[in-house]
Parts: C-alpha cells; structure tokens; sequence
C-alpha cells in the first residue's frame, strides 16, 4: 500500500500496558519484509526499548536508520517537535520513510497524542492518523483493567485491539476477557496475537479516523443491548442467555462504557447540532471515541460524525442507496457517560 494519494504520511499511535507485547510487535512489523519505510518514534522512557541487534548502529543520535530502511528516533521534547522535524527531514530527501508508528508508554493515554494529529495545523497538513491500536496482555489484563483506569481508556480508545499471551491462560479466561472488552468498546475488531504475530492488513491502513459510511458495531454486543433493554420483545434464545450469565459478566461495571444509538426517524440538524456541541463542551474530556452515520432531514446523503474527546468533525457522506433503510446509528464510547441523559437528548433532537 502506497501512503494515501494526498501525500500524507499515514501514523498509527500503538498503546498498551508494560509487558504487553508491544516492542515484540513491533519489531516484528519492522524486520517483517514488506518493503515499507517506516519510522518509529519510540516513547518508552525506562522501558525496553527497541533491540539495537535491529539497527545499524547504536549511536547518540536521535534519529537511527536500521539496516531495512526503517528509522527509529525516540522522544527527547515533545511528540509535535518530532513529528515536525521528521516530516522537514524528509521533505529535505534526508531520511526516507513512508509512514510513522507511535509507541507511546504503558501507562499513557492516547488522548492527547491523537488530539495532536487534529489541533495542529503543521502537524495535519503532513500526516493523516490511520488508528489506534492497543495490545491487551490477557495474563496481566483482569487485574491491569480492574485497577488502572489508564488501561481501560487504552481499551476505549481502539480502532483494533490485539489480545497477546492468551496461551497462558484458559480460554474461558480469554473469553470472559473478550466479552468484557466489547462491552468497552464494541467499535474495535479483537484479535489474538502470538508473539506480535499479526498480519498486516491489520496493523495499517485501518482507516480508524476517517470519515467514511462505515460504522462497524460488535453483533454480540448489539444482541446484548437489545436483551438488557428491551424486555418482552425477544424471545431469549437459550444459548444468548447462557452466554449472558458469564460467570465474570458484569462481576464489575467497567467505567468504560459504550452504548448505541438507532433511530428510523430522521434527525432535525440544528437541533442535533446544538445538542451534540453542548454534550461535548460538558462530557468531552470523558468522551473516547465516538461516530454516526445519520440520516438527516433535508439530505439524501447520509450524514457522518466522528469524535475524540472535545475534538468533533462532521462530513456528508454517500447518498442512501435506493431501498436501503435510512436508520441514523451512533456508538458512544467513553468514562461513566451519562447514557440517559445522551439517549433522551438525542430522541429530543429526531425531527
């Protein structure tokens, strides 16, 4: 895959907590031959870093090439520093790369450095962030997400989220970890990673941030909302209910929650708008992740929005096709949001 026809060099920001199989990931993508340049600017203070027995050598610089073609440079001042004077390197033909991953720490949130791609006029006319992945180290994962809000945000966060070390656990343990994580966020397809072992189509080119009609939710935890909230209309299969009554679901609501949104009716769009603008002056800094495809009075066009915390954009989206049901669908992801008062005011904003 080329980098994307408007010249922007694809980032992908990587997070998960110490321990949890990111540099092993990494250094997989960068020794796999796949014939990509790719830079990675490394994050980790303290942490185990890259092995020098990948780059050519280990020198004071800032900035090492590796014997592939790959650079790797690691954060001494700010990740918007960095960011800049990569892509000023290789506008000059000084270094050679064709996309960038971030490694951030274990313990960060990937809020800010997201943000970092939006906020910045420099940084946003030079890079496009592609997604968000997060490793979950499905030994440490139970106690790490039950004590670290960090780890839980890292999970809400995800356009794909990779389970590694889930041969030394019992598969009901990594099933009970998968549910939990879905409930989390349903957006992020969950894959299990052996040693870093994942193809690459799932590492790149994810399309995470961009605004496109394709609003992927789990089906299990769709089938799941339906059966808390809708009593009486379903008849309960038995195997949906067994799979609710996992021995860990819901021992501990998680303060990461998701929810979604449906409507048939169409949307009045002031009223969304305002709506939508107050919520994320009032809930952005709780507010993960979150996207819509709508239907909205007044267009043919379906309507996308997506969000990082204060950070929203909007954009109009291809025409609904004929005979397709306009249906507007919205999944929120964030910390201990308020799903009554966001439910209720978007039933207030249909037209």
């Amino acid at each position: 895959m080329s980098s994307p026809a408007n010249g922007l060099i694809p980032a992908t920001i990587l997070t998960g907590f110490l321990g949890s199989g990111k540099t092993t990931l990494l250094k997989r993508v960068l020794t796999e031959a796949h014939g990509q340049k790719i830079a990675v600017i490394e994050n980790e203070f303290g942490e185990e870093n890259i092995d020098t027995d990948i780059l050519v050598s280990d020198t004071n610089e800032q900035i090492i090439q590796m014997s592939n073609g790959c650079v790797c440079c690691t954060i001494r001042e700010d990740l918007r520093t960095t960011l800049s004077d990569l892509a000023a390197k290789r506008r000059k033909g000084e270094l050679d790369f064709e996309r960038v991953v971030i490694e951030t720490t274990g313990l960060a949130d990937p809020g800010p450095v997201a943000q970092t791609f939006f906020m910045d006029d420099e940084i946003a006319e030079s890079y496009l962030l592609d997604s968000i992945l997060t490793l979950v180290d499905a030994k440490h994962a139970e106690a790490q997400l039950d004590t670290r809000q960090e780890a839980r945000m890292q999970v809400g966060f995800a356009d794909q989220i990779f389970v590694s070390k889930s041969d030394l656990v019992e598969p009901a343990a990594v099933d009970a970890l998968v549910h939990r994580i879905k409930h989390m966020n349903p957006r992020a397809p969950i894959q299990t990673a052996h040693f870093g072992e994942v193809a690459l189509s799932k590492v790149f080119d994810l399309r995470g941030f961009n605004l496109n009609a394709k609003l992927e939710i789990d089906p299990d935890f769709l089938k799941a909302d339906d059966h808390d909230h809708h009593h009486g209309h379903e008849h309960h299969d038995h195997e949906h209910g067994e799979h609710c009554d996992h021995p860990h679901h819901h021992a501990h609501e998680d303060d990461v929650k998701s929810f979604v949104f449906r409507s048939d009716k169409p949307f009045n769009p002031a009223k969304l708008e305002d709506f939508l603008g107050a919520i994320v002056q009032v809930y952005g800094p709780k507010m993960l992740r979150y996207k819509g495809v709508l239907h909205m009075k007044g267009t043919d066009k379906k309507v996308i929005f997506q969000g990082v915390h204060q950070m929203m954009g909007s954009d109009l989206g291809p025409k609904w096709m004929p005979g397709e049901k306009k249906q507007s669908k919205m999944v929120f992801i964030g910390i201990d949001l308020p799903k009554d008062v966001l439910m209720q005011g978007l039933e207030g904003c249909l037209a």
